[in-house]
C-alpha cells in the first residue's frame, strides 16, 4: 500500500526565526535611510544637482523596499490558519525583492534619460551643499551596508536592500566626487554625468535581483542544487528501485521544497527508506522540507502523470 510521508521538521519555524532576526537591523537602516532621504531631496531640489537627485531617486527605493521587505518580514512570520494559505505567506519576501528591482529599474532608465537632457544644458550647481550632502550620505550608507552585510546572505528580501545600500554608499561617493570637481574646476557637466554613471551602476544590479526573484515564482530548482546527484542518491537507498516524479523549488530564501515518487521492491521497509530518504536529503543537499510518496513496483498509474 503506498505511504506518504510529509517532512518538515520545524523549517518553516526555522525561517521565521531567521526573518526576526533580520528584522532589527533592517528596521534601523530603514529608519537612517527614510530621515536621509528628506535631507537628499530638500538639498536636491535647492541646488538642481542630478547627482543627488539620482541618488535620492535611489534611496526613496531603498526606503520603500525596505518597508516592503519589514512588512513582508512580519506577515510571513504569522502564523496564518486561513487553509487556503497552505505554504504561509513566504512568497511575500520574493514577492518584495522583485518589486525592488523593478523600482531600481525605473529609478535608473530616468537619471539616464534626465542626464542626456542636462549634459547639452547644463545648470549651475552650487557645490558646497552637495559635498556635505554626500558625504552624510556615505556615512548613513556605511552604517546601513554594515546593519545588513549578515542578512544579506540569508534572506533574499534582505539582500535586495543590501545591493540597493551598497550602491547608495557607491552614489554617496560619486556625489562627493561631483561636488568636488565643480567647486574646484567650475565643471557644471560633471554632475550629469556622475548622475548617470550612478544610474548605469544599478541597472545590471537590478537586473541580477530580479532574475533571482523571478526564478523563484517561476518555481524553477534552485541554482545550487544537482537534481541529477538527488536522484541518484534518493535511488541508491536501500529497497528503492525507482525515483520519478521529482519536483524542487524554493519557496523563500533558505526554504527549498521537495517532492518526489520512490518506488521500492518486494519486502522493503517503507519506514526504513523514509528515514534514510529524509537524512539524506537533509544532510547532503541541505533540504529540510520533503514530501515524498513510497510506492510498491507492483502499483500502477503514476506514470501518467504528465507534468
Amino acid at each position: 500500500m503506498p505511504e506518504a510521508h510529509h517532512h518538515d521538521h520545524n523549517h518553516g519555524a526555522a525561517a521565521m526565526r531567521a526573518g526576526a532576526r533580520h528584522q532589527r537591523p533592517l528596521a534601523i537602516a530603514f529608519g537612517l535611510t527614510l530621515a536621509f532621504l528628506v535631507v537628499q531631496i530638500v538639498t536636491g531640489i535647492a541646488t538642481g544637482s542630478l547627482a543627488i537627485l539620482s541618488d535620492a531617486g535611489h534611496m526613496a527605493t531603498d526606503a520603500l523596499g525596505m518597508g516592503l521587505g519589514l512588512a513582508a518580514i512580519r506577515l510571513a512570520s504569522r502564523q496564518d490558519q486561513r487553509s487556503t494559505r497552505t505554504f504561509g505567506l513566504y512568497r511575500l519576501e520574493i514577492l518584495a525583492a522583485l518589486t525592488n528591482a523593478l523600482l531600481l529599474v525605473a529609478v535608473s532608465v530616468y537619471v539616464l534619460v534626465e542626464a542626456g537632457v542636462r549634459l547639452r544644458h547644463a545648470p549651475h550647481i552650487a557645490s558646497v551643499p552637495v559635498l556635505v550632502v554626500g558625504m552624510v550620505g556615505l556615512m548613513v550608507n556605511t552604517v546601513s551596508f554594515f546593519l545588513l552585510r549578515e542578512g544579506s546572505k540569508e534572506s533574499l528580501n534582505v539582500q535586495g536592500a543590501y545591493v540597493e545600500v551598497l550602491s547608495d554608499m557607491l552614489g554617496s561617493f560619486g556625489v562627493i566626487v561631483a561636488a568636488s570637481i565643480m567647486g574646484l574646476t567650475g565643471w557644471h557637466w560633471i554632475d550629469p554625468v556622475i548622475g548617470a554613471a550612478i544610474g548605469l551602476f544599478i541597472l545590471p544590479r537590478a537586473f541580477s535581483l530580479g532574475r533571482q526573484a523571478l526564478r523563484v515564482l517561476l518555481q524553477e530548482a534552485p541554482p545550487s542544487a544537482d537534481l541529477d546527484e538527488i536522484t541518484t542518491d534518493l535511488a541508491a537507498i536501500d529497497g528503492v528501485v525507482d525515483v520519478h516524479d521529482l519536483h524542487l523549488w524554493t519557496l523563500t530564501s533558505e526554504m527549498d521544497v521537495l517532492t518526489a515518487h520512490l518506488m521500492t521492491g518486494g519486502g522493503a521497509d517503507a519506514h526504513a527508506v523514509l528515514d534514510q530518504a529524509r537524512a539524506m536529503l537533509a544532510d547532503r543537499h541541505g533540504i529540510g522540507h520533503a514530501t515524498l510518496q513510497v510506492e510498491p513496483d507492483t502499483h500502477h498509474g503514476c506514470d501518467e502523470v504528465s507534468w
